[in-house]
């Protein structure tokens, strides 16, 4: 396997579903340090749009190297500042200007999830289609309404919630109709040895290199190195490189969906038990603080 197309397949599965996450922990009964939930959410809400920018260009990169064209390095460094300078800014405005808005007018209380995603979808196309990144901006401006809204933001939240898993359930569906399962046959013994340097190597080394300086215990980022789940967007990404012109074939598209689907099975399975192991509940953190 090329180097290339191996940093290629470590684009496509990076991103990580803070959402899938939150939800086995919550069901589980078991309460996390706050800290410990805003750096799986800034983690999930910010390798989205570098995953998307990445695998665009490996795959581009990939493309030349078959037919020996040089590769526009400068070309994507100016890519990736744009797509981060333009998502940054729209996102944070765009988030700022709705909050603005939304405090302003006097509506029925149904209405408001609505506009609310409705200017979601204005900011992520706007910015989209200036050439930032579409994703960061969403993420940004979902931070930026909740810090400057100042009308309650329950039935916002509880909608959203709901809509978003209700989109995760639909794409889970419809690329699952794209898989062959015969066709993963052929490729589920590379796929799950990759599945397992991923877990068991790659995300520790990177968690402890990334966050064990700032103050988590070691049993907090143990607990970061495990709750790595992938969801539908590495399933989504995988599809770019197959059908870009290149040497990309369906079976990258199998190797990422059997990663993923190892991910949530033995992961989201085992998330509760370890945080319960690491003792990471409440009553593991009274205990903490009386002992300090």
């Amino acid at each position: 396997l090329p180097w290339q197309v191996g940093l290629l397949l470590g684009a496509a599965v990076a991103s990580t579903d803070a959402a899938a996450t939150f939800l086995l922990v919550q069901q589980s009964g078991i309460a996390l340090r706050q800290r410990l939930k805003d750096t799986l959410l800034l983690e999930s809400g910010l390798n989205d749009p570098m995953a998307i920018f990445l695998t665009v260009s490996l795959t581009t990169l990939v493309a030349s190297i078959q037919t020996n064209a040089p590769a526009d390095l400068p070309g994507m460094a100016l890519f990736l500042l744009m797509q981060a300078g333009i998502g940054i800014l729209g996102g944070v405005l765009g988030g700022r200007l709705l909050a603005r808005i939304l405090d302003r007018l006097f509506l029925p209380m149904g209405t408001y999830p609505i506009m609310t995603l409705a200017g979601a979808l204005v900011i992520f196309t706007g910015v989209s289609l200036v050439g930032g990144s579409g994703f960061l901006a969403a993420y940004l401006a979902g931070v930026s309404f909740k810090a400057k809204l100042k009308r309650p933001i329950d039935r916002i939240v509880d909608f959203n919630e709901a809509f978003q898993w209700l989109c995760q359930m639909v794409l889970f569906l419809t690329l699952g109709l794209l898989v062959t399962p015969s066709a993963l046959l052929n490729d589920i013994w590379p796929a799950i040895g990759c599945a397992a340097v991923l877990m068991l190597i790659a995300r520790p080394l990177a968690v402890f290199a990334s966050v064990g300086w700032m103050g988590f215990s070691f049993r907090e980022n143990v607990f970061l190195s495990w709750v790595g789940l992938r969801g539908a967007v590495p399933i989504l990404l995988a599809i770019y490189p197959v059908i870009a012109p290149g040497p990309i074939s369906v079976g990258f598209f199998n190797v990422v969906f059997v990663i993923v689907t190892i991910s949530l099975t033995i992961q989201g399975w085992t998330i509760a038990p370890t945080a319960r192991l690491l003792r990471l509940g409440p009553e593991a953190q009274t205990k903490e603080i009386t002992d300090t």
